[in-house]
């Protein structure tokens, strides 16, 4: 990969679709979150994303989410090689359901040794997992030991929005200050926290002005809509910790750059959120 030739890096989308099957209809949750959205996702595969992005001159983090709540017809190994074959924009993350233990750990290291992944994505609400619950640790353990970056989701999401009880997701697991635990007691574990974490984006901002091993990615809502407090800190006090994020294929990259243009962001700060401040955290 050349970071030369690229403008910018975004560290979080959606792999929803796979290249080896043909039935990927949207599912009742995924068209819930079009409605969210106000926007309907054209579900692409990895190397139909990697085409997209090649022509915007961005690189991608893909990847999907491993959880009991979806029926996944895309897995992290599909995910990996795909994105190996287009290594010129395309980075892979795993994604585990900490929910499965000792294997779930063994996955972990498998994944990097004989797949290439870059990082792991975990989704706390829609996995149904507190990040600070020892019973997790291991697998926090070994993602520190594999000197791998893990991405959690935080905040509202649009999963559920809108249907009964949510179906019956819970908000709470995806609050920023769980995690505050899981930094304090991996310092060496690089973590981002995705999204605007509303309703606790202050909480977010918090804890990555504390912990010099959080992140925070900007994905998941139009610029426009980010919590004033939160375009502050990334411009100013966290122009170092934040990082360009889309959530492709529910926000086009084209419409997030759209909107952040017209933030009130030092031209200085830009590159460092759209592609350096990722490509340390990358190790690229």
């Amino acid at each position: 990969m050349n970071l030369d030739n690229l403008v910018a890096i975004d560290v979080h989308t959606h792999a929803w679709k796979s290249a080896l099957q043909v039935d990927d209809a949207p599912n009742e949750a995924q068209a819930a979150m079009g409605r969210y959205f106000r926007y309907q996702p054209q579900h692409q595969t990895v190397p139909e994303m990697a085409e997209l992005y090649r022509k915007l001159k961005m690189a991608f983090v893909v990847f999907t989410v491993d959880s009991p709540r979806e029926v996944r017809k895309i897995t992290n190994e599909e995910i990996a090689e795909l994105a190996h074959k287009h290594s010129d924009v395309a980075i892979p993350f795993a994604s585990i359901n900490p929910h499965r233990g000792e294997e779930g750990v063994r996955a972990a290291k498998r994944l990097i040794n004989d797949y290439g992944v870059k990082g792991f994505k975990f989704h706390p609400t829609l996995q149904g997992f507190a990040p600070n619950d020892q019973a997790f640790y291991p697998l926090w353990a070994q993602i520190e030991s594999l000197g791998v970056p893990a991405l959690f989701h935080t905040g509202q999401t649009g999963i559920g929005a809108g249907l009964p009880g949510g179906r019956g997701i819970k908000l709470r697991y995806s609050a920023p200050m769980l995690l505050d635990d899981v930094a304090a007691d991996f310092p060496g574990l690089t973590i981002i926290m995705a999204h605007p974490s509303v309703p606790w984006q202050d909480e977010a901002i918090s804890i990555a002005t504390h912990k010099a091993n959080v992140y925070i990615d900007l994905s998941g809502w139009s610029p426009k809509y980010f919590p004033p407090q939160l375009v502050r800190a990334a411009g100013g006090l966290l122009k170092h910790k934040a990082l360009f994020g889309s959530d492709f294929p529910l926000i086009t990259p084209e419409r997030w750059l759209r909107d952040f243009d017209a933030l009130e962001i030092k031209p200085e700060v830009r590159p460092l959120i759209l592609k350096n401040n990722a490509a340390r955290v990358l190790g690229l």
